[in-house]
C-alpha cells in the first residue's frame, strides 16, 4: 500500500491491469473465506487458532496483499485491505481480525524497514512464509501504545529481547514478531523502538488458557519472548515508534478492525434477510409487522453509517493527508468508536427482531449468538473510553471544528 503524492488519471491499460489485479485478490480472499467457513464451528467451539485459514492465506499469497508487485506480492491497496477484511468478516471475525492485523504489521515493514531486512522480509511475505504477530501490549501501562517499560538492551551489534505481553493475537502460530520495547539509552518511557524478530531467534513461551466470550479463534494468549537479534532488525530508527504508530499502526488498525466488524455485522444482517425471504422462514415471521420492518431499517442504517465513515477515512489515508493533523486524528478515532458501537448495536437489534429461536440459540443459521459475542470485543479492543478521552483533548485544539 503506497500513499500517493500526486494524482493522475489512470490510462485505459492501467485501469485494466488494476481490474485484473483486483479480481485476482478477490479470488484469493474467497478461497480463504471458504476454508474459514469449513472450520468455523470447530475453531469457535474449541477456541483454537484457524490454522487451515492461515494455510490458505499462505497458499494463495494473500499474506503478501500489501507487498509491492516488484517484490512478488499482490501490490494491493488500502481499498483491497478494506474489501478483504469485510469479506472475511462476513464468515469469521477472528479470521478477519487476524488478517487485518497481519497487514498492519507488514505495512510497517514495507514503509519503515531498511535494507537488507526489508528485502528479506518482503520476499518471505510474498511467498506466504511469514505470518506476523504484534507484541505491543504490556503489563502496567494500561493500553498506552506509545509507552514501554521493557528495556531493549544493546550490546555491540546485537539487541537483547526480554518481553512479556499479556495478549498476543496469533502468537502461537506466528513466524515473526514486531515488538515494541523501551529504546536503548532512553530517558523516558515514551522513547520506544519497534524491532522485528524471527521465531527461531526467540524462545517463545505461552501461558494460561484462552477461553474468551467471543473472538475465540484469535487465540490471544500471553507470551514471554526472550532472545538475541541482530542490531539491524530495528524497524525505523530507535525511539521512532511514535511516528510508525501515527502513520501506520493507528490508521491501519482502526480501518482494518472497522472493516472486519462491518463485514461481521453485514454478514449477520444478510443471513437474517435470507431467512426472512426464504419460503419456509416466512411462515415463522410476520413480514407485515411494522416493528420488524423498523428494526431491519435501523440495523441497515447503522451499517450504512459505518460504511460511509469507513470509506471516507480510507480515502483520507490513501490520499496522503497529514495524519498528525487534529481533524485527521479525530476522524480515525471516530471511525473506530462508531464502528465498534454501531456494528454491535445493529446485531443486538437483529436479535430482538427475530426473537429467541434465531437470535439467541447457537444452532440458528443466522449465527447471531456468535456474532454478538465477537462484536462485544470491539469496544474493548483499544478501549473506546480511552479514545473518547483523547478525542476530548483533541477537540480543544480545534475550536473552529474543522472536518477532515
Amino acid at each position: 500500500m503506497t500513499t500517493p503524492t500526486e494524482k493522475t488519471a489512470p490510462t485505459e491499460s492501467s485501469a485494466a491491469v488494476r481490474e485484473t489485479a483486483a479480481t485476482g485478490i478477490a479470488e484469493r480472499v474467497a478461497a480463504v473465506a471458504r476454508v474459514a467457513q469449513e472450520h468455523l464451528e470447530r475453531t469457535d467451539r474449541d477456541a483454537v487458532f484457524p490454522e487451515h485459514a492461515l494455510q490458505e492465506m499462505r497458499r494463495t499469497g494473500l499474506l503478501g496483499l500489501l507487498v509491492p508487485a516488484e517484490h512478488g506480492g499482490c501490490g494491493g491497496t488500502l481499498t483491497d485491505l478494506v474489501d478483504a477484511a469485510m469479506a472475511l468478516g462476513r464468515v469469521d471475525m477472528s479470521v478477519a481480525m487476524i488478517f487485518a492485523m497481519h497487514c498492519q504489521q507488514s505495512e510497517a515493514i514495507i514503509r519503515y524497514a531498511a535494507a537488507p531486512l526489508r528485502e528479506e522480509l518482503l520476499a518471505r511475505l510474498a511467498a506466504g512464509d511469514l505470518y506476523l504477530a504484534s507484541v505491543t501490549t504490556e503489563r502496567g501501562k494500561g493500553g498506552h501504545l506509545f509507552r514501554s517499560y521493557a528495556p531493549l538492551r544493546e550490546t555491540d551489534d546485537t539487541l537483547e529481547v526480554d518481553r512479556v505481553a499479556p495478549i498476543v493475537t496469533g502468537g502461537t502460530a506466528a513466524d515473526g514478531f514486531l515488538i515494541t520495547m523501551r529504546s536503548p539509552h532512553a530517558t523516558a518511557d515514551h522513547h520506544v523502538s519497534l524491532v522485528y524478530a524471527h521465531r527461531h531467534q526467540l524462545r517463545v513461551e505461552g501461558s494460561g488458557d484462552w477461553c474468551p466470550m467471543g473472538m475465540r479463534a484469535s487465540h490471544s494468549l500471553p507470551l514471554t519472548l526472550t532472545g538475541t537479534i541482530p542490531g539491524h532488525q530495528v524497524i525505523g530508527e530507535h525511539g521512532a515508534f511514535h511516528r510508525i504508530a501515527q502513520y501506520v499502526f493507528g490508521p491501519l488498525a482502526h480501518i482494518g478492525w472497522s472493516a472486519a466488524w462491518l463485514g461481521t455485522a453485514a454478514g449477520a444482517l444478510s443471513r437474517v434477510l435470507r431467512l426472512l425471504r426464504d419460503p419456509a422462514g416466512r411462515k415463522s415471521f410476520d413480514l407485515g409487522s411494522q416493528l420488524l420492518m423498523t428494526r431491519l431499517s435501523r440495523a441497515r442504517q447503522r451499517l450504512d453509517t459505518v460504511h460511509a465513515l469507513l470509506r471516507r477515512t480510507e480515502a483520507l489515508v490513501a490520499g496522503g493527508a497529514d495524519l498528525a493533523d487534529t481533524s485527521s486524528q479525530l476522524l480515525l478515532n471516530s471511525l473506530k468508536i462508531t464502528a465498534a458501537e454501531e456494528c454491535y448495536r445493529a446485531v443486538d437489534e437483529l436479535i430482538d427482531a427475530v426473537g429467541l429461536r434465531h437470535g439467541y440459540l447457537q444452532d440458528s443459521p443466522t449465527r447471531l449468538e456468535k456474532t454478538l459475542r465477537d462484536l462485544r470485543s470491539a469496544a474493548l479492543n483499544y478501549s473506546n473510553d480511552r479514545l473518547h478521552l483523547a478525542d476530548g483533548q483533541l477537540c480543544l485544539l480545534d475550536p473552529d471544528v474543522r472536518f477532515a
